[in-house]
């Protein structure tokens, strides 16, 4: 468990990989190799319906900087540098993409043993400025997460959040799109042995007084090979089974069902990613 409460972004987080991570119904592969000077270049393809996207992607690692160059089928190239542990728990992340000229960003990250703090800023004349913040302790943390438009003088984001954590229980309530959304999530790990834990989460929309509930679950059948499951309020069913075929290579099949309207054709996804 990481000492401190993490990052605005750790709220949740386990409950959302739970349901959401690897539960893919398009053709994906994603392939990794390193060159001689020890570049990983990654390729990355996924066909959605008649679709096809692709990128390249290029990192170089020495020692706390590393450089990341992405080529995509739009024609762009994000470029992002990160330095890690500039000073104790501080990392800064540059990003920038070509050709626009208004894309540049920096963003600072902070962890301390009893805060996370995040901010960022676009690198343009009038930019929209995001800080989220979280005080606590690895058991409990309660934070914010706000960006603010300095050209029109308007708040574009206002959430808030807090998350509870005893042994193998994660609880989480965040109040998100200016109070518009709730969202409360629980997790709990039932075997660590073999990896299962159940998860749910449920979204209320104040003003239009709508609700859906998620819950899933994992669990592995060999050290290899895992299953996940969830199910929603709406009637639409996922599964996926992923074996790791070799070491950090895997290959996940998933299934979609509307269990509202059985008639139609269950959706289905390939996602292969291998890594020397």
């Amino acid at each position: 468990m990481v000492k401190g409460p993490g990052l605005y972004t750790e709220i949740g987080k386990k409950v959302k990989d739970l349901l959401n991570k690897d539960h893919n119904t398009d053709q994906k592969f994603n392939i990794t190799t390193y060159s001689p000077v020890g570049v990983a270049i990654t390729t990355t393809g996924t066909k959605k319906g008649d679709l096809l996207l692709g990128d390249v992607a290029f990192q170089l690692k020495q020692k706390n900087f590393t450089t990341d160059f992405k080529v995509c089928t739009d024609s762009t190239v994000l470029i992002t540098a990160t330095v890690d542990e500039a000073a104790p728990g501080l990392k800064s992340i540059f990003s920038f993409k070509a050709p626009d000229q208004n894309s540049g960003k920096i963003e600072l990250q902070y962890l301390h043993d009893y805060a996370g703090i995040s901010t960022s800023m676009a690198l343009t004349q009038n930019p929209i400025v995001n800080f989220s913040g979280v005080i606590g302790t690895n058991m409990l943390a309660v934070g914010t997460d706000v960006s603010f438009d300095t050209k029109s003088g308007n708040f574009t984001k206002i959430n808030a959040g807090l998350s509870f954590i005893k042994d193998d229980l994660i609880t989480s309530l965040t109040l998100n799109d200016k109070g518009d959304l709730l969202n409360a999530s629980y997790y709990h790990i039932v075997n660590p042995l073999f990896n299962t834990a159940v998860g749910a989460e449920m979204s209320y929309k104040l003003s239009s007084k709508d609700n859906t509930i998620t819950a899933g679950v994992q669990h592995s059948l060999d050290p290899l090979t895992s299953v996940k499951g969830r199910v929603n309020s709406l009637g639409i069913a996922s599964a996926l089974i992923q074996h790791e075929w070799k070491p950090k290579s895997f290959i996940t099949i998933t299934g979609e069902v509307d269990t509202k309207a059985i008639d139609k054709s269950a959706k289905v996804g390939l996602a292969l990613a291998l890594k020397p």
